[in-house]
């Protein structure tokens, strides 16, 4: 498989809930965490490296898949500049999940967002292998201060983030993994509706980046 782009570790993070299950499952009590350490950190460090590999080639593929490890193997770059829009926007739906209305919307709070903490969302919503890939790293100049919301629920849960290092030194890394639990389950967007998990997701993003950065930040899923 041909990696177009792996972005270093320093620049950019990406969770995914399915590391924390593997690794909670692997060490299963106290006794065995001496045993299990350094295996869990190779296991870790591999699937980060596979992770980080695609974060720009499948389509920010899925952000870093918070669908599950076993997708990773399966993805190819792709790179169709033609499926973004003739203008900037910080919201691209080629995949028809949300309304103008709903655009709209997600655009204002986004624009907002980034004038009042300097932050960068940009949201993509997508149904691999449906999707401008690659080419979103340039149309959005994704840098240490962006957030890149890939909705996608070919793989069962629906959000899926990559995150720039700035924006990991003032968020809890387990904010992302929660987030994705509550609202990019499949239970959720099955019945509420893949617009309602994306704008969800949105506004609980927007909340926790205004939070004032300590211990306590975004323990909450607003």
């Amino acid at each position: 498989m041909a990696i177009l782009f792996r972005p270093p570790p320093s620049q950019c993070r990406s969770f995914s809930p399915s590391v924390f299950n593997h690794i909670s499952g692997e060490i299963s009590s106290p006794s065995r965490l001496s045993l299990k350490t350094s295996g869990v950190e190779n296991w870790v460090s591999r699937f980060q490296s596979k992770s980080l590999s695609l974060v720009f080639s499948g389509a920010l593929a899925l952000g870093l898949s918070l669908s599950g490890v076993g997708f990773a193997e399966a993805k190819v770059g792709v790179n169709k500049p033609e499926l973004l829009p003739k203008e900037f926007t910080s919201v691209i739906d080629v995949a028809g999940f949300l309304s103008n209305g709903q655009k709209k919307r997600i655009a204002q709070e986004i624009a907002n967002l980034e004038k009042d903490t300097g932050f960068k969302l940009r949201v993509l919503a997508q149904n691999y292998p449906v999707t401008p890939g690659l080419a979103i790293k340039d149309f959005w100049q994704v840098d240490d201060s962006t957030i890149v919301f890939v909705a996608d629920p070919t793989f069962g849960n629906i959000l899926n983030f990559n995150v720039g290092a700035t924006v990991d030194l003032d968020i809890p890394r387990s904010f992302w993994s929660r987030l994705a639990g509550k609202y990019g389950n499949m239970f959720y967007w099955k019945e509420k509706g893949e617009d309602a998990s994306i704008e969800a997701a949105v506004m609980a993003i927007s909340s926790c980046l205004r939070e004032p950065v300590g211990p306590n930040n975004c323990a909450e899923i607003q």
